[in-house]
């Protein structure tokens, strides 16, 4: 039988040279497995979420612990995504249509929470990166696919005219999204250019004050979620909020050790649901990728003490 032959009598795609094949030929067949994917609900019955983020390369954000080029392997990048998303305990994975469509098509989104990421707009390091437009996925997109959540990144820069119209887009996409009971998840950041880079402000007054300036968004915000960086005083941070929050793990500049230290402590606070990582699993400094997720799930889901 031939690969082509192969690719039309499978549902999914068993290696990657199948995957190709499929995009060339069968492009339709992605609409047909988002019809047809096995779904679950956003927040699991324990109330805990394990999600793995792979929307970074959209941004041009390829870098991992001083490595530039790390996430420039896609087949790398969809192999550690497979390792990661199979491991006990991982709920699903936040990404864009480029990445989820090949998960789709390798049948690892079934299943799992799936979050849509829809403003990548703003490229890392370049002179526009504070216009996060909307160059991802859209809503219509998102309920489309049955996607559990759509995540935005909201960095607000009080110096930068082009913040307000993020604020603006935002808002009507959280709308949009709560009247359709699906999860808005924003990323707020107060943000400023440092020597012509833009840096996030991660001192508790500028977190606390992102995360009011965020929860305000939109007409309701019966369905919003926040990502939230693990900074020092985060109980300071989430005493900012009522809404539900998940911690992100961003690229790591400290040991694992100390990483995992400051999600646990952070984990424990009231209204933290879990994590939502990527760089800090899918690319450990020592590469082992299961044992770096179960660690995580760990933390989110500890064993209870034994008698």
């Amino acid at each position: 039988m031939t690969t082509v032959d192969t690719v039309r009598s499978t549902g999914f795609a068993r290696d990657h040279a199948e995957l190709r094949e499929i995009r060339a030929r069968e492009p339709e067949r992605i609409a047909a497995l988002l019809a047809a994917r096995s779904r679950r609900g956003f927040l699991p019955p324990d109330g805990r979420l394990m999600l793995i983020a792979a929307d970074h390369p959209a941004r041009g954000a390829l870098a991992v612990r001083g490595r530039p080029d790390a996430m420039a392997s896609r087949i790398e990048l969809l192999d550690r995504l497979g390792e990661a998303l199979s491991r006990p305990g991982v709920d699903g994975v936040l990404g864009t249509a480029d990445v989820l469509e090949d998960l789709l098509l390798l049948g690892a989104l079934e299943g799992k929470v799936v979050v849509s990421s829809m403003n990548r707009g703003g490229l890392a390091g370049s002179v526009f990166e504070l216009d996060d437009r909307m160059t991802g996925y859209d809503v219509r997109g998102t309920i489309d696919a049955g996607f559990e959540a759509a995540k935005m990144l909201t960095r607000i820069d009080v110096d930068d005219p082009a913040t307000v119209a993020t604020l603006e887009t935002c808002g009507r996409a959280v709308t949009e999204l709560n009247r359709a009971g699906v999860v808005a998840l924003l990323e707020p950041f107060l943000t400023r250019r440092v020597d012509g880079r833009a840096v996030n402000d991660l001192s508790p007054e500028a977190v606390i004050r992102s995360v009011h300036i965020a929860q305000g968004l939109g007409a309701s915000s019966a369905y919003t979620w926040l990502k939230l960086p693990v900074i020092k005083e985060m109980d300071r941070v989430l005493a900012a909020t009522t809404l539900p929050a998940l911690l992100l793990g961003g690229d790591p500049a400290t040991e694992p050790d100390e990483t995992y230290e400051s999600w646990r402590a952070a984990l424990e606070l009231p209204g933290v649901r879990g994590l939502i990582v990527g760089r800090a699993l899918l690319y450990p400094p020592d590469d082992d990728v299961a044992a770096a997720v179960d660690t995580a799930v760990s933390l989110v889901r500890p064993e209870p003490a034994r008698s």
